[in-house]
């Protein structure tokens, strides 16, 4: 199994940036990708970016050119950065590991960005 920690959400004014990190603990070797996703109030989950074990990235279009995903070597913490965030960006972001055929999620991190 795969236990997932987020943090570092919070509140920010639009324009602002912010940096979301997930812990990952658990079966880690076994970890495939790892990636970001949200939800907002009364919106369907939306996947935001995903790294691969070999660095591949994918982002959604929203986010393209505003939001990096990266990890680090050890491959246990996974980041967001996000920059020239806008209101719309407001949402729980959940961290999601794909693992050995089973996708794992964290509890999620609020981000508001105010206007």
């Amino acid at each position: 199994q795969v236990q997932l920690v987020e943090s570092g959400g919070g509140l920010v004014q639009a324009g602002g940036s912010l940096r979301l990190s997930c812990a990952a603990s658990g079966s880690i070797s076994f970890i495939n990708a790892l990636g970001w996703s949200r939800q907002a109030p009364g919106k369907q989950r939306e996947l935001v970016a995903t790294i691969s074990r070999s660095g591949r990235t994918t982002y959604a279009d929203s986010v393209k050119g505003r939001f990096t995903i990266s990890r680090d070597n050890a491959w246990n913490t996974v980041y967001l950065q996000m920059n020239s965030l806008k209101p719309e960006d407001t949402a729980v972001y959940y961290c999601n590991a794909d693992s050995a055929g089973l996708n794992y999620w964290g509890r999620g991190t609020q981000v508001t960005v105010s206007s």
